[in-house]
């Protein structure tokens, strides 16, 4: 299975947080799971990190070279996927998060989240 890991999950993953839960750090950890990131994710962080975030204090640059370093592929933002939205329910307003359930379900991944209004969407979404 190929996961497209939301953007909280990737900085937890990266700064080994204690917020990923044992089950999560196993799910995802599973040499059977292919993982990936969305340069919208990268987008998110860079945003949120020069609106003073707390939570988005790192280093875009790092964050993707880790990421490439430790085998995750990156999935690019395309118009197929752009358009995907509109198909989708209006249940959470991030446009960021949207648009991460949208090329999960275009490129036929699942998304792994920690939010619980993300994971009400229909289709491949896996709540941890």
């Amino acid at each position: 299975m190929k996961l497209l890991l939301d953007t909280h999950i990737l900085l937890w993953v990266i700064a080994e947080s204690r917020r990923l839960s044992r089950g999560a750090r196993a799910f995802i950890g599973d040499p059977a799971h292919e993982l990936a990131f969305s340069a919208v994710s990268l987008w998110e962080i860079a945003i949120k990190a020069s609106l003073g975030r707390s939570d988005f204090r790192v280093d875009v640059g790092s964050v993707r070279k880790r990421l490439f370093d430790n085998g995750y592929s990156e999935i690019a933002a395309t118009g197929a996927q752009a358009a995907a939205l509109a198909n989708l329910p209006l249940i959470h307003k991030d446009p960021f998060d949207r648009l991460l359930v949208a090329q999960a379900t275009v490129e036929g991944l699942t998304l792994v989240t920690s939010d619980p209004v993300v994971a009400r969407y229909p289709g491949p979404v896996r709540l941890v």
